[in-house]
């Protein structure tokens, strides 16, 4: 083993981590393709990160930040560094009035169930969404008219040298898609949503009509990471897909979802090239049949690519 990955493995044994050699990563993204990476570490609470995070960055090792994987396609080859793990490990939530404080390996689920029991309103688009607190402040997740930029308040999280920041949403730089740590290399750690006093019976009744809406459009029932393509200004991804004939292609078992052709699917043994290669076809077809470029939204990490992510 690398001494540099035996050093950080150390360290997180000291601070209680669950630490995992050779990981196999297609147990840690929804799509359930990915190779092994030397060494996984769930972080486990914020020393964890002020101390793991920044002793990977003077040792110069690469590493990356999981959630729940569900919007990332890695590499079947593996992946040289560490991953990083913000999961359950990590996943408190607090309450203070009407806004829940939450750390960000918290699932978006858990805390739409946390804000129902509390008869809080306004997060109800979320639930259903397959990823965690730190994912979806990361790239602004939404869905059904809202955004995770309609509830946040304040976010607190830590740049790559340790030192820690708690952001205002003025200074969230959100839009679609985006927000500033899009961009900023800082890592989540936690965030604060304010959501309003509400009916539990009202607020059951919109999770349980969104989520039918989920089951009956959406092709829950394969591995994936949600919307392949981000939407294109002026349309929608999936209609131009569908425009273009591709629904139903596939590349080996990655496949374009014959029940919505915005997702690409994995239909038993996908593996990274497989879906690389069904991406690439339907944006090329969707631009030369349509002049629409299509900009893939789930993070590739590969260490044979240019990364479209942090390091």
């Amino acid at each position: 083993m690398d001494s540099r990955i035996k050093n950080i493995s150390e360290e997180a044994q000291k601070l209680g981590c669950t630490v995992e050699l050779n990981a196999v990563l297609k147990n840690y993204t929804t799509f359930r393709i990915g190779g092994e990476c030397p060494l996984l570490v769930k972080l486990n609470g914020e020393d964890s990160f002020l101390r793991l995070i920044p002793l990977a960055e003077r040792l110069n090792v690469p590493y990356y930040i999981f959630g729940k994987g569900s919007n990332l396609i890695v590499d079947s080859e593996g992946i040289s560094g560490v991953v990083f793990v913000v999961g359950k490990d990590f996943s408190e939530i607090a309450r203070s009035g009407n806004v829940l404080t939450c750390q960000a390996g918290a699932t978006l689920s858990k805390i739409c169930l946390y804000a129902l029991e509390n008869s809080l309103a306004g997060l109800e688009f979320a639930y259903g969404i397959p990823g965690t607190l730190g994912g979806a402040v990361f790239m602004n997740a939404g869905a059904y008219g809202g955004e995770m930029k309609d509830v946040i308040v304040s976010v607190k999280a830590m740049d790559r040298s340790g030192n820690v920041k708690t952001y205002s949403p003025q200074e969230l730089g959100f839009s679609y898609r985006h927000s500033r740590f899009t961009h900023s290399g800082e890592i989540i750690i936690s965030a604060e949503i304010r959501l309003e006093n509400g009916d539990k019976t009202e607020i059951k009744a919109k999770m349980d009509k969104l989520t039918e809406q989920r089951r009956s459009k959406q092709p829950l029932e394969f591995p994936s990471a949600g919307s392949t393509f981000k939407r294109p200004e002026g349309s929608y991804a999936s209609l131009l897909i569908e425009q273009c004939g591709l629904k139903g292609v596939h590349v080996g078992d990655a496949e374009v979802s014959t029940k919505h052709s915005g997702f690409i699917i994995n239909k038993g043994n996908a593996d990274f090239s497989q879906l690389m290669e069904l991406i690439e076809l339907v944006r090329n077809t969707v631009k030369e049949k349509t002049g629409y470029v299509l900009e893939c939204e789930p993070l590739i990490i590969s260490d044979n690519r240019e990364r479209n992510g942090r390091k």
